[in-house]
């Protein structure tokens, strides 16, 4: 039996105990009609190993991008995920003419502090019914 072909679709890894991660999940979903977008935890297995595959550390805490073969991180995935998203949200990918290092720096402190203003699960978010086939096992 052959083993079964990647899911083609963009992969979003995010921290599935973060409160704020698992928020911006939803927020995905609720606007991404056409489904473009497929989830894992950076905790599960699928996400661990989409890290190593694309030679991120794994202990990435942060919402990561899977997407034609690369690996997005910060705020480069953040703008990319909009960028594919319904309505204006798009429209943020213009952000990325401003330099990396200062978007990466802003996207660094809200992430350092997300547990501490938006607190932290126990565990992963268990998904509805209705949109379990976009998270991978």
């Amino acid at each position: 039996m052959e083993p079964a072909a990647p899911d083609p679709r963009p992969v979003v890894l995010f921290d599935g105990v973060c409160n704020v991660c698992n928020a911006a999940v939803n927020f995905i979903i609720d606007r991404d009609a056409a489904g473009k977008y497929a989830f894992a935890s950076l905790q599960s297995d699928v996400g661990k190993k989409l890290l190593a595959e694309h030679g991120v550390p794994p202990d990435l805490d942060t919402i990561a991008l899977v997407e034609d073969g690369a690996a997005y991180t910060h705020s480069e995935a953040v703008l990319r995920v909009a960028k594919g998203l319904d309505g204006a949200w798009p429209l943020l990918f213009s952000l990325v003419v401003l330099p990396r290092p200062v978007r990466d720096a802003a996207y660094r402190y809200f992430a350092k502090n997300r547990y501490a203003w938006f607190g932290k699960r126990e565990s992963c978010r268990v998904p509805t019914p209705d949109v379990r086939r976009r998270f991978l096992d």
